[in-house]
C-alpha cells in the first residue's frame, strides 16, 4: 500500500508539471517574478493602481436575502437596528436648584441663556461604537488582561538548562554519599540500584490496538488543538500607538471652569480684650498682577454676647451668613499670591488710632488690673452699637503668603496610581495636561496637593485712614515679603486668629455656590454651609458658559468732598439697586455680608472718622434680575454720620446723590466711572440719563466735576460686554420680537435698514474680543445657525443670511482654533468646539410666538445664497434682494423654489449629468436610472461642476411628498446648506472652512442624523434618506477637498493632514446612515485623484501616506467587517482564463488548470475581490503595492501599511461579536489574498533561522525554463509534505534550490516582518480548513515548497528559544550603543582588541530576534579575520 500511495504523490510533484507551470508564468509575464499590474487584462481584471467599483451595497443587500439563520453569523450581514439612535440626556445640575430666574418676565437676552445653559444634551450615539478601535484601544494592558488565565508553561529546554546549571551541586551530593559513582557502570550493583530507583513509565493501552490513520489523525488534531489560546494575537504585542492615526475620544461634557482649589477655614479670633463685636473678610490677591483674584468672604466669629449686641439692627441671620469656611480657586496659580484678612468694627467717635489703642496696649493678663477701663469700654461699646450698629469702620488687617505654606508644610506624596493615570488617558488629554503646566516651577505653587495646615495669626496692622486703596495694600503686601519689612517695625494689634488651609477634597459637603444654590452633595440644609467664592481670574480663561450666572460687583474706591460746604465729614455711601425712580421700588438684590439677612435692599461702606475725602474698599455683590430695562440704574446716596449724639441732630444728612444708569442702547454698563455729585435730590426722570447731562435747576459739587469715583465688574453668562457680540444679539432679538422701530445708539432701525445693519453685525463678530467670543459660543453659534435655518422675514420678505451666517461661523471657529491651540488634539480638533457639536447643537425649531411679522401678505423669497460662487452664465449676483430686484424675473415668485425653477428654465440648467440616482431623493420615481456613473475622473469632473450648479436648495415638499408634515416654506435643511456655502466659498473663508474642515463634516453628519431622526426616517431605506441634489453637493464637496489635499500636499503639510483625517471621519460617519454604495463611490474618487497626482508629484511617497492614513480610518469603523459583505460568495468572472488583476499576488499563477476557480478567487486580489470586499480590498491593495520588490518605498510607508492589517485584526480578534469559530472563519476570509502577497514578499522577509549564509534561499522563487532540475525538493521538504517530522538535527538544512540572479528588494525589519508573519499566522489559524485544504491540495509543488519555506520562517521567529535567550534578546534591545568618545578613548589607549571588535561588529549585526547562540571565538569565521583576508586577495591581484 505504501508503494502506490508513495508513487501518487511523486505524480503530482514531478518536474513536469512544475515546468509547465514555470514556462506558463514566464510566457504571460515575461519571466517576472510579480503579475504585472502594468499589463492591461481582459474586461474582468483591473491592475491594483485602479480602484475598482464597488458594488452597489444596498442593491446588493436588497437582492441577496441572507442565506444564514438569525445568530453571530447572521449579524454580519447587516448593521443592527438599534445602532444609530438620537438621545436627548438632561444635563446634570450641581446644584440641587436649578438656578435659573423665576418664572416671570425675561428679557431676550435671559431667556436666551436660560434655553441654552437648561436645555438637554442632544447626542447621537453610535451602541457599537466601543468596539471600533477608535475608541477602544489595542494597548498593552488591555493586552496583558486578555492574557489573564493562561496557564503556566515549562519548557524542555529550560528544564535542561537548569538540569546542566545544577549538574556540580548533584556531583557533589554524589561523592558526599559515596556511592556507586566509584563503581562499574554496567555493574550489578549498579544495575540493582538504577531500578529501585527508576520510576515506572506510563502504560499505552492502545499501543497493540490496530487503528485507522484517518482516526489516529483526528485523535492527534484534537489533542493539538486542546488548551489552545484562541486568540492568537492576545498572546502578541500591542500594536503601535504611533500609527494609530484613528484614535479619538468622546469631547468632555461642558462643565464650569474651576482651577485649583483650597479650603479656608475660620476656626476662632481671639483678642486680649472683648468689648465689642469684630467683623472679618477674607480675599486673595496676585501681587504681581496687582489684582484681586477673589470675591470677599465675610465670616463672623463673634460670641453670642457680641453679637446680641446688634439684634436691633439685624433681622433674624440666614444661613447662609453664617458660614466659617470658604473655597477659593485658582485658575493660574502663582507663588505671589496672598490671603488678606481684614477686620471691621463697629463704627465710634474717634479715628482708627484711638479705636485701636486699647487692644495695642491692654493685655489679658492685666485684666484685674484693668478691671475698670476694662468696663468703661464695654459700656461705651454698647452704646455705639446701640446708636450705630448698622455703621462700620476700618479696623485692622494681615496676610497671609500663601506659598510659605506649601514650602513650610511640604507636598503631599502622590500616590502611584496617580503617576500613572497621568502617563494613561487620550493623546488630547496628556496634551491637555501638557500645556496646563504654566513653568518648570508650577509643581512648587501647586495649591491642589500640599498638606493641610492650621495656623495661629498673632498680629495684625491697623488700618491707616489715608492708605486704604487696593494700591497701597499691594505695597505693602510686597513690603511684607522683604526681610526688613516696614510693617514688622510697628506696633501690631494682638490677637489670636486661628485658621486652617487644605486642599478641598474631591466632593465637599454642604457648599454654597456664589449665586448661594447648595451644591451637590448636601444631605442637610441646617448645617452650616462652606461657601464657594468666586474668582477673577488674572488672565483670560477661554470657557464657553454653561450655567446661569448674573452677579455685579461694585466697588466704590474714592470720593472728594473737600470742595462741599458744610458739616461732610463721616461720610457713608449708601447702595441700592433701583427699577425706577420711587424710593419703594428698590430691589432686595444686595448679597448679606455676615450675620444677617441673605439679600438686603441697601448697603453701605464703612466710614473713615472725620475724612472729607475718604477711600474706600468695600465690595458690593448683586444679583441682576432677569428682566433688566433701561429704568434700572444704581443709586448712590451719600451721608454724613453723626458719631456723637446731640439733640435736633439726625443720625443720618444726606449731602449728596449719583447714579448709574445700567442699560444704555442695549448694553449693561460696566468699567470705571468718574461721576459727579449733585447736592440736591434728583429730578423725575433721571433714571434714563447719566449725571453727566447738566439737569436745568440742580445743584452739583464742585461745578458738576466727576468727584465720586467707582467701578462695576460684571460676571455673567447673559451680558457679554463686548460691543459687536451685544450689537449682534440686540439686532437678533429685535427681529425676532420684530419691534421696530428700535434705537440702538445713533442709528434708528426700521424695516428698511435692519438687513444691512445685520450682515455688517455678522461680519463684525471676527473683531470680537476673543474671551466673550468663546465665553458665548454656544449663543453666537445656535443664532448664526437659526439664520441659516430660518431666514428672516422682514416686509414680507424673506432675506437670506446663509453666505454671511456661513463665512461668519467659518472665520469665528478658525480665530477660536488659531487662538487656543493647547486645546487640540492629535488631529487638530478643539476640544471646545467639538464639544459643542456632541453636546450642544440640535437643528433649530422655530417657535411660532417668534419671528412672526404683524402683517399677512405674501411672503417673497428675497436674496438667494445660492446665488454665490456660480457661473457667471447664470447672472445669480442679479438674483433679487430687498433693496434690488431681479431682472431674470417676470413674476415675483412666492417660494424659494419657485425663483430658482425659473432661473433655471431662463438660463437652461442641465441636469442630465448628475451621475446620482434620482431615486435617492424620497418617492423618486424608481424608473429614473443613473444617466452616468463616475467610473472615470472625467465623470468625477463633470459631476463637481454640476453639483454646484444648483441653486435651489432641497426643501421636503418641493422635490417629492414628505411623509411629515411639511414645514414652513421659509425653513431650510443646515447639512444642505453647508455643503453649498462651503462648495462656492472663495478667498479667505473657504482658506478658514478647510482648517476647520473637521468642524463643518461634524456639524453637517449631526445635522443630518437629527433630521432622519425628527423626520422619523432613521429606518428608511438609506436610498431614500437624502434627495438626489444634495448628494451632488457633497460628492462636489468631496471631490474639491480631495483636490485640495493632492494639490498642496507639499506646501502645508500640517494643513493636509488634518484636512485628510477629517474627511477620512467625514466618510466613516456616514457609512453609518447614509447609502453606503455612495460612500464607496466617494471613497473611489478620493482614491482615483490622488493617484492623478502620483504621477505629477515630487514626493509620492507623502500622498501614499495620506491615503493609507484615511482608509485606516475608514475601517477603524465599528461595522468593518459588515461593510465587506462577508457572507457574500464571489461571482466567478466570465472567462475560464485565471485573473491577472493582483500586483503582487501570485495566487493566479498558483492553481492548475483543473482547480477549482471559486475557491482559488478568494486567495486572489481579482476583481471580484475587491468588489465585493471593498474596504479589506483595499487595505490588501495598499499592501501589495507597498511590498512589491521594485517599488523604492520608504520604510515608513511599509510601516504603515503592516500596522494598518495588524491592528484590523487585533480588532478582529478581541471582538467579541467574532468569537464564534464560524464567523471567525468568515472574517478571515476577507484576509486569505494576504496569504499570496506574503509568499510573494517572502525574499523582503527578515531572516529569522539560525543560518544566515545563505541568504539567497529566500530569493530562490523562479528558476530559467532550461534547467530540468529547478523543481527538485529535498528529502526534508518532502518529509515535510507527507506528513513526517521534520529531524531537529536538519532544521538548519536549507532547501536545495538553485537561485536566479540576485535582485533588488525593498528589505523588511526584523519588528515589520513579526507583524506581518504573526497576522499570516492569524488568518492561517482561524481560515476554515476545507478550504484551505482545498487550495492548497491544487497548489503547485513550486508553490508548496515556498509555503513551507514561509512556515518555516514563522517557525523560526516565534520559536522559543529559553530564558537565556530571551534574556539576551531584551539586552541587545534595550542596550545603548558605546559613546563615540569611549570608543575613541579605547582605541587611542590600546584597550581594546580583535576580540572585542569581533564581538562588538557581532553584537552590531546580529538583529535581536535572530540567531541566538553563544558566539565562540574562532578565527576561520571572524568578520576582522574575513575582511582582512579580502584585502590580502586584492592586493595579490
Amino acid at each position: 500500500m505504501a508503494a502506490p500511495e508513495r508513487r501518487a504523490f511523486a505524480h503530482r510533484i514531478n518536474r513536469t508539471v512544475a515546468a509547465e507551470v514555470r514556462k506558463q508564468v514566464c510566457r504571460e509575464y515575461g519571466n517576472s517574478p510579480q503579475l504585472s499590474k502594468k499589463r492591461g487584462g481582459t474586461l474582468q481584471s483591473l491592475p491594483l493602481t485602479e480602484v475598482v467599483e464597488p458594488v452597489d451595497f444596498e442593491k446588493y443587500l436588497s437582492t441577496h436575502l441572507p442565506d444564514a439563520e438569525p445568530g453571530p453569523l447572521g449579524d454580519l450581514i447587516e448593521f443592527p437596528k438599534d445602532d444609530l439612535e438620537v438621545s436627548h440626556e438632561p444635563r446634570d445640575c450641581r446644584t440641587l436648584e436649578p438656578g435659573v430666574p423665576e418664572d416671570g418676565k425675561q428679557d431676550a437676552r435671559v431667556r436666551d441663556a436660560v434655553q441654552v445653559y437648561t436645555e438637554d444634551w442632544v447626542i447621537v450615539k453610535k451602541k457599537y461604537q466601543k468596539l471600533s478601535t477608535m475608541y477602544n484601544a489595542i494597548t498593552a494592558e488591555r493586552q496583558r488582561e486578555r492574557q489573564k488565565g493562561l496557564s503556566r508553561q515549562v519548557f524542555e529546554l529550560d528544564e535542561v538548562a537548569e538540569e546542566r546549571s545544577n549538574q556540580g551541586d548533584t556531583d557533589d551530593i554524589k561523592r558526599c554519599s559515596g556511592s556507586l559513582e566509584d563503581m562499574p557502570r554496567g555493574s550489578w550493583t549498579s544495575s540493582i540500584f538504577d531500578l529501585k530507583n527508576s520510576a515506572a513509565d506510563f502504560l499505552l493501552r492502545s499501543l497493540l490496538v490496530r487503528t485507522a490513520i484517518e482516526e489516529t489523525d483526528c485523535c492527534n488534531e484534537k489533542l493539538r488543538k486542546k488548551n489552545r489560546h484562541q486568540e492568537i494575537l492576545a498572546l502578541y504585542s500591542a500594536p503601535d500607538e504611533e500609527e494609530a492615526v484613528e484614535r479619538c475620544s468622546i469631547p468632555d461634557i461642558p462643565k464650569e471652569q474651576f482651577g485649583q482649589r483650597i479650603l479656608v477655614k475660620c476656626l476662632s479670633l481671639k483678642f486680649e480684650i472683648e468689648v465689642e463685636p469684630i467683623f472679618g473678610s477674607l480675599a486673595l490677591y496676585d501681587v504681581k498682577e496687582k489684582k484681586k483674584i477673589s470675591e470677599n468672604f465675610y465670616f463672623d466669629l463673634n460670641s453670642e454676647h457680641m453679637k446680641s449686641l446688634l439684634r436691633t439692627h439685624s433681622a433674624h441671620p440666614a444661613i447662609s451668613t453664617l458660614a466659617r469656611s470658604a473655597v477659593f480657586s485658582l485658575t493660574h496659580p502663582s507663588p505671589e499670591i496672598f490671603l488678606v484678612i481684614k477686620l471691621e468694627k463697629v463704627l465710634q467717635q474717634g479715628d482708627i488710632s484711638e479705636c485701636c489703642e486699647p487692644y495695642m496696649v491692654m493685655k489679658e493678663t492685666d485684666a484685674l488690673k484693668n478691671k475698670e477701663k476694662l468696663e468703661k469700654l464695654r459700656v461705651t461699646g454698647e452704646q455705639f452699637c446701640t446708636r450705630l450698629g448698622r455703621y462700620r469702620m476700618p479696623f485692622a488687617w494681615t496676610a497671609i503668603h500663601l506659598m510659605n505654606i506649601i514650602s513650610t508644610t511640604g507636598m503631599l506624596e502622590r500616590d502611584a496610581s496617580d503617576s500613572e493615570n497621568e502617563r494613561k488617558g487620550t493623546w488630547n488629554e496628556r496634551k491637555r495636561k501638557a500645556y496646563g503646566r504654566l513653568s518648570v516651577g508650577e509643581e512648587m505653587c501647586s495649591f491642589s496637593n500640599f498638606r493641610p495646615a492650621t495656623l495661629t495669626i498673632t498680629n495684625f496692622f491697623k488700618q491707616e485712614g489715608d492708605r486704604l486703596s487696593d494700591e497701597d495694600l499691594y505695597k505693602f503686601l510686597a513690603d511684607m515679603r522683604r526681610p526688613s519689612s516696614v510693617l514688622r517695625r510697628l506696633r501690631p494689634v494682638t490677637a489670636q486668629f486661628k485658621i486652617d488651609i487644605s486642599p478641598v477634597p474631591e466632593n465637599p459637603h454642604y457648599c454654597l455656590s456664589p449665586e448661594l444654590l447648595h451644591v451637590k452633595p448636601y444631605p442637610d440644609l441646617r448645617v452650616r454651609p462652606t461657601k464657594e467664592i468666586l474668582e477673577f481670574p488674572v488672565r483670560e480663561v477661554y470657557i464657553p458658559h454653561t450655567t446661569y450666572r448674573n452677579l455685579l460687583y461694585i466697588y466704590p474706591q474714592n470720593l472728594n468732598f473737600s470742595s462741599r460746604q458744610g458739616s461732610v465729614r463721616n461720610i457713608a455711601v449708601k447702595l441700592q439697586f433701583m427699577a425706577g425712580e420711587d424710593p419703594s421700588q428698590a430691589m432686595p438684590v444686595i448679597f448679606g455680608k455676615s450675620s444677617c439677612s441673605e439679600f438686603a435692599k441697601e448697603a453701605y461702606t464703612a466710614v473713615v472718622y472725620h475724612n472729607k475725602s475718604p477711600e474706600f474698599y468695600e465690595e458690593f455683590k448683586l444679583k441682576i434680575p432677569a428682566n433688566l430695562t433701561d429704568n434700572h440704574h444704581l443709586l448712590f446716596t451719600f451721608y454724613h454720620i453723626s458719631c456723637q449724639q446731640k439733640q435736633n441732630t439726625p443720625l443720618e444728612t444726606p449731602v449728596g446723590y449719583t447714579w448709574i444708569p445700567l442699560m444704555q442702547h442695549g448694553r449693561l454698563r460696566t468699567g470705571q466711572f468718574c461721576l459727579p455729585v449733585s447736592v440736591d435730590k434728583p429730578p423725575p426722570s433721571y433714571s434714563v440719563l447719566t449725571p453727566d447731562v447738566q439737569l436745568p435747576g440742580m445743584k452739583w459739587v464742585d461745578n458738576h466735576k466727576g468727584v465720586f469715583s467707582v467701578e462695576i465688574l460684571a460676571v455673567s453668562s447673559v451680558h457679554t460686554q463686548d460691543p459687536f457680540l451685544d450689537k449682534f444679539f440686540t439686532l437678533i432679538h429685535v427681529l425676532e420680537e420684530y419691534t421696530f422701530p428700535f434705537r440702538l445708539k445713533d442709528v434708528i432701525l426700521t424695516e428698511n435698514n435692519i438687513e444691512s445693519e445685520l450682515k455688517s453685525s455678522v461680519g463684525n463678530l471676527r473683531v470680537a474680543s476673543l474671551e466673550p467670543l468663546v465665553a458665548f459660543s454656544h449663543q453666537i453659534l445656535n443664532k448664526l445657525i437659526q439664520l441659516i435655518v430660518y431666514p428672516p422675514v422682514i416686509a414680507g420678505q424673506i432675506v437670506n443670511l446663509g453666505r454671511a451666517a456661513f463665512e461668519a461661523i467659518a472665520v469665528m471657529v478658525n480665530q477660536i482654533h488659531k487662538s487656543l491651540e493647547s486645546s487640540q488634539d492629535q488631529h487638530g480638533h478643539n476640544h471646545l468646539l467639538a464639544s459643542y457639536i456632541f453636546y450642544i447643537f440640535r437643528l433649530p425649531v422655530m417657535d411660532p410666538e417668534i419671528g412672526v411679522p404683524p402683517h399677512s401678505g405674501t411672503l417673497q423669497y428675497a436674496t438667494l445664497s445660492r446665488a454665490t460662487g456660480r457661473p457667471v452664465s447664470l447672472n445669480l449676483s442679479r438674483s433679487k434682494s430687498i433693496s434690488n430686484s431681479n431682472p431674470d424675473l417676470t413674476t415675483t415668485p412666492t417660494s424659494p423654489d419657485e425663483e430658482v425653477q425659473k432661473i433655471i428654465s431662463s438660463k437652461g440648467i442641465d441636469r442630465s449629468h448628475s451621475w446620482v440616482n434620482s431615486a435617492y431623493a424620497p418617492g423618486g420615481p424608481k424608473s429614473v436610472l443613473r444617466r452616468n456613473h463616475p467610473n472615470s475622473s472625467t465623470d468625477l469632473k463633470q459631476a463637481a461642476e454640476c453639483a454646484p450648479n444648483r441653486i435651489s436648495s432641497y426643501l421636503e415638499g418641493s422635490t417629492f411628498v414628505p411623509a411629515a408634515p411639511m414645514r414652513p416654506a421659509t425653513k431650510k435643511l443646515l447639512h444642505e446648506e453647508l455643503a453649498l456655502q462651503w462648495v462656492v466659498s472663495t478667498s479667505s473663508v473657504r482658506e478658514a472652512a478647510l482648517h476647520q474642515s473637521w468642524f463643518f463634516f461634524q456639524l453637517m453628519v449631526k445635522s443630518m442624523v437629527h433630521h432622519l431622526f425628527l423626520c422619523d426616517k432613521l429606518e428608511a431605506p438609506r436610498k431614500t434618506r437624502f434627495p438626489g441634489r444634495f448628494i451632488d453637493d457633497i460628492s462636489a464637496l468631496v471631490y474639491t477637498v480631495s483636490g485640495e489635499i493632492a494639490s498642496r500636499c507639499q506646501k502645508d503639510v500640517e494643513l493636509v493632514e488634518h484636512l485628510n483625517s477629517s474627511l477620512a471621519f467625514f466618510l466613516n460617519d456616514l457609512l453609518s446612515f447614509m447609502n453606503r454604495g455612495f460612500v464607496f463611490d466617494l471613497l473611489r474618487s478620493y482614491y482615483k485623484q490622488i493617484n492623478n497626482w502620483l504621477l505629477t508629484t515630487q514626493n509620492p511617497n507623502a500622498l501614499i501616506a495620506l491615503r493609507m492614513d484615511l482608509i485606516r480610518i475608514i475601517c477603524s469603523h465599528e461595522h468593518y467587517v459588515t461593510l465587506n459583505l462577508p457572507c457574500s460568495g464571489l461571482s466567478l468572472p466570465a472567462s475560464p482564463s485565471p485573473s491577472i488583476s493582483s500586483a503582487t499576488s501570485q495566487s493566479s499563477a498558483f492553481s492548475s488548470h483543473m482547480q477549482d476557480q471559486r475557491v482559488a478567487s478568494m486567495f486572489e486580489l481579482s476583481v471580484a475581490f475587491r468588489q465585493q470586499h471593498f474596504l479589506a480590498g483595499l487595505v490588501l491593495m495598499e499592501l501589495a503595492l507597498i511590498l512589491e520588490p521594485d517599488a523604492e518605498w520608504a520604510f515608513f510607508l511599509h510601516k504603515k501599511a503592516i500596522c494598518t492589517l495588524h491592528n484590523l485584526l487585533c480588532s478582529h480578534d478581541s471582538d467579541s461579536r467574532y468569537r464564534d469559530p464560524t464567523v471567525r472563519a468568515q472574517v478571515a476570509q476577507l484576509y486569505l489574498p494576504l496569504i499570496g502577497i506574503i509568499m510573494d514578499a517572502l525574499p523582503q522577509l527578515y531572516d529569522f533561522t539560525e543560518n544566515h549564509l545563505q541568504r539567497g534561499r529566500l530569493a530562490s522563487v523562479m528558476v530559467d525554463d532550461g534547467n530540468g532540475d529547478g523543481s527538485t525538493i529535498s528529502q526534508s521538504v518532502a518529509m515535510a509534505i507527507a506528513g513526517s517530522p521534520l529531524p531537529h538535527t536538519h532544521r538548519s538544512t536549507v532547501f536545495q534550490m538553485p537561485s536566479m540572479p540576485p535582485r533588488q528588494y525593498s528589505m523588511l525589519s526584523a519588528e515589520a516582518s513579526r507583524n506581518l508573519l504573526i497576522c499570516l499566522l492569524w488568518v492561517l489559524k482561524n481560515a476554515d480548513g476545507a478550504m484551505l485544504h482545498r487550495w492548497l491540495a491544487d497548489l503547485s509543488a513550486f508553490h508548496v515548497n515556498r509555503l513551507l519555506d514561509l512556515l518555516y520562517l514563522c517557525v523560526s521567529c516565534f520559536e522559543y528559544k529559553g530564558k537565556k535567550a530571551f534574556e539576551r534578546i531584551n539586552s541587545l534591545t534595550f542596550k545603548k550603543s558605546l559613546d563615540m568618545k569611549a570608543r575613541l578613548e579605547e582605541a587611542i589607549l590600546g584597550t581594546i582588541g580583535a576580540r572585542q571588535e569581533m564581538v562588538r561588529r557581532s553584537r552590531a549585526e546580529r538583529s535581536p530576534f535572530g540567531n541566538q547562540e553563544n558566539v565562540r571565538w574562532r578565527k576561520n569565521i571572524a568578520h576582522w579575520r574575513q575582511n582582512s583576508d579580502k584585502v590580502k586577495g586584492r592586493d595579490r591581484t
